[in-house]
């Protein structure tokens, strides 16, 4: 049985199953679509007219034009000029899709170097200092010993908010004053993880997008800084995106990239947005490896990315 189809573990086990919070959390964005697709094929024959409109309404839930395209084209060779339902088209839909989504689906595995150097990155607000906190009570719970850098030193409130996830994931916090030199203290924390043995630092990062340069400069210089004691770090460099934010995330995906070396992403807030088809769109035209997706707030509500369970998911799919 898949991680996604367990319970956790007894004493710490969430009254729903994955399968039922992630349905749950991408029920805004898989309303539109069932009831868009419903209404479409009541007794019709899939025709140019149907098809058109199916690429625009997969269009309008954020799955991008490619994607669009691709499954609007897949859907008329099997069925063109034939009578269609809804079920039939959202299957095939969700089959399709996550065949787009299987070659980005790669959990953030953190091995291969000690300490494994996780460099989080991601505008203010999209969940960047919770996911942090989140993988460290997971990595706790998976038994390694995990470090933590608040790193986004511009803002007072995310230090604290790292703190908190690091007490609840008994985790120890490295902290510098608000306003501290972020590189110095990314520097610091790296000597810290190697002289106490931790298997993963997670660093935290500032993330003020509409000051681009000073940005730039910035993480470039965190990132500098930590080569001087491991050339190999950060060994994996994660983009936290708000997944109520749509089509915005391809220009944050692009925004960063051309800063960091980004190596990977994890989508949040899925369940309070009805844009969750965007993480279909960004893997048909970015690639960037999806680790893992969020829909609720709690540490389980975080989990590693799976491409059926959210194709059906999003198709409404039991």
């Amino acid at each position: 049985m898949s991680e996604a189809e367990t319970e956790e573990a007894a004493g710490d086990a969430p009254k729903k199953g994955w399968f039922t919070r992630l349905r749950e959390g991408l029920s805004k964005s898989s309303r539109r679509l069932v009831e868009g697709i419903g209404s479409l094929f009541t007794k019709r024959r899939l025709d140019d007219a149907t098809l058109e409109e199916l690429e625009e309404l997969l269009i309008t839930a954020d799955l991008g034009v490619e994607t669009a395209m691709t499954l609007t084209a897949n859907l008329a060779k099997e069925k063109f000029n034939k009578e269609v339902t809804g079920d039939e088209v959202r299957a095939a839909f969700a089959t399709d899709i996550a065949e787009i989504l299987e070659p980005v689906a790669k959990p953030l595995d953190p091995v291969g170097h000690k300490p494994f150097v996780v460099l989080m990155v991601g505008v203010n607000g999209s969940g960047k200092t919770t996911t942090i906190g989140k993988l460290a009570h997971q990595w706790r719970r998976d038994g390694k010993s995990v470090l933590l850098a608040a790193g986004d030193t511009f803002r007072a409130a995310a230090i604290e908010q790292l703190r908190v996830w690091g007490e609840r994931a008994k985790v120890r916090v490295i902290e510098k004053p608000h306003g501290s030199d972020a590189a110095a203290l990314a520097f610091d924390a790296l000597a810290e993880a190697k002289a106490s043995g931790a298997d993963i630092l997670a660093i935290d990062t500032a993330g003020r997008l509409q000051n681009k340069t000073q940005l730039m400069d910035e993480l470039a210089k965190v990132v500098r800084v930590i080569r001087k004691q491991d050339e190999t770090a950060p060994h994996a460099t994660v983009l936290v995106l708000d997944g109520t934010v749509g089509q915005n995330a391809h220009a944050q995906v692009k925004a960063f990239k051309e800063m960091v070396d980004v190596t990977g992403l994890v989508v949040t807030k899925l369940d309070g947005s009805a844009r969750g088809g965007v993480v279909v769109a960004l893997a048909k035209s970015v690639g960037l490896p999806v680790h893992a997706v969020g829909v609720g707030e709690g540490a389980d509500d975080l989990r590693p990315f799976d491409p059926k369970a959210f194709a059906n998911s999003l198709m409404g799919i039991e």
